[in-house]
């Protein structure tokens, strides 16, 4: 269930301006929350990660990670590219 893709792809710049990173499971945005984002404390950022273990545990589906995934980028004030 983790490395199901997502039904769209999410491409942000997390690291550098114009450097971007396709997202595209909830395994993928975990790791991204966890390890690179640019904001310890967030509100969005704590409904993804808690989102995202749910997806894992199979209480709730991808498009949910997906979701919150961008409600956490947007918060962030991440590059996102729009499909």
């Amino acid at each position: 269930m983790t490395d199901r893709k997502w039904s769209k792809a999410v491409t942000i710049a997390l690291e550098k301006p114009e450097e971007w990173v396709v997202i595209d499971t909830t395994q993928a945005a975990s790791w991204a929350l966890i390890e690179d984002w640019p904001l310890e404390e967030a509100t969005a950022l704590d409904r993804a990660l808690s989102i995202c273990a749910d997806v894992i545990s199979g209480k709730r589906t991808p498009e949910d990670a997906r979701l919150a995934f961008i409600d956490a980028v947007k918060e962030a004030k991440i590059p996102m590219k729009e499909e």
